[in-house]
């Protein structure tokens, strides 16, 4: 009997998951009346909750297109709703979305976002004061192939460390960013591979010491932390891919030009969102560990995919036509 209900569930999902991804198949084509953007309510994605904020995407898409907003809270979830159309276009990681493009090239990186902005901290029990003392230990990361899980096996390698999966002596522990502290503070885990403003609340809510600071973390300033992706669809939607990209841009100027207007609007966003508020100390420090930009360094996308094919995660590194900024480029001239 608990069989037969199972397969009966199991059926009713892939129907619905069908219907679902059939009702939205349009979506992000030219034609579409709707536009689906995601992003995380975190400081890397202020890009995205600044041009909602500032209304630059209504302005920019016009009154007869609806805009549609989805937050997620990790770039699997991300990259799982772009395959079922519910995200056309928004902010992630390049790490999952470069896995993703392996297997199905039908999505793009538009433009940079925020590099930087990543930090590896040792907590106070595990002595680590170097980097090559994370030998033996147990690592959190958000999620197994996220952008940090690449930059950490980066950091590792430098230093002549592998993870376990990999053959190596160091444990990665997939663990939400805001659940960090409290295994810092139950001595669960030894260091974090995190994103702002995790490692500056790790540091000081649960007595974390920096080991690598974002300037020193893997590629440094030039780690690309956030990009723009959008399906093969909006990327053919030339009006689309233009009022987003305007945005995008105009909400990036704003950021430089306005930094703490800017930290008052994502302390805002994240507080309508989720009704918890940000120190606002808290988030100055973590502004100060990233770079809101549009680049993109396709040289280390590149070599985040290198890192991605020797952990597993995917079959090859072949991504070639992943990076399309030539809207990008144009808009920026003008």
């Amino acid at each position: 009997m608990k069989r037969k209900l199972w397969r009966v569930g199991f059926i009713s999902i892939l129907v619905l998951a069908f219907a679902t991804a059939c009702g939205k198949g349009n979506q992000g084509a030219a034609g579409s009346k709707e536009v689906n953007i995601g992003y995380f309510p975190n400081l890397t994605h202020m890009a995205t909750i600044v041009a909602l904020e500032k209304g630059y995407f209504a302005e920019e898409f016009g009154e007869d297109i609806k805009i549609n907003t989805k937050t997620v809270s990790n770039g699997g979830l991300f990259t799982e709703a772009m395959v079922t159309k519910s995200i056309d276009v928004g902010t992630v990681g390049p790490g999952p979305l470069l896995n993703l493009y392996v297997k199905d090239p039908n999505y793009h990186i538009i433009s940079g976002a925020v590099n930087g902005g990543a930090v590896l901290v040792a907590s106070e029990h595990s002595n680590i004061t170097d980097l090559a003392h994370l030998d033996g230990k147990k690592v959190a990361i958000p999620v197994i192939g996220s952008t940090q899980d690449v930059m950490l096996r980066k950091a590792l390698n430098d230093v002549g460390l592998k993870p376990t999966s990999n053959g190596g002596t160091v444990e990665l522990f997939a663990a939400a960013p805001a659940d960090t502290a409290t295994l810092f503070i139950q001595k669960s885990v030894d260091a974090a591979a995190t994103q702002e403003p995790w490692g500056y609340i790790l540091e000081t809510q649960a007595n974390g010491k920096l080991l690598l600071d974002w300037e020193s973390f893997a590629w440094g300033k030039e780690s690309t932390n956030t990009v723009v992706a959008a399906t093969k669809n909006f990327v053919s939607n030339e009006k689309f891919l233009t009022a987003y990209l305007t945005a995008h841009t105009k909400a990036v100027n704003f950021i430089k030009q306005n930094p703490e207007e800017s930290q008052e609007l994502v302390i805002k966003h994240i507080k309508d969102l989720t009704g918890k508020e940000i120190n606002k100390e808290e988030l100055q420090v973590a502004f100060s560990h990233l770079e809101v930009t549009t680049a993109v360094n396709e040289q280390v996308i590149q070599e985040m995919a290198d890192i991605s094919k020797e952990a597993g995660y995917v079959q090859s590194s072949e991504i070639k036509g992943l990076v399309q900024l030539e809207q990008l480029k144009a808009i920026e001239k003008k």
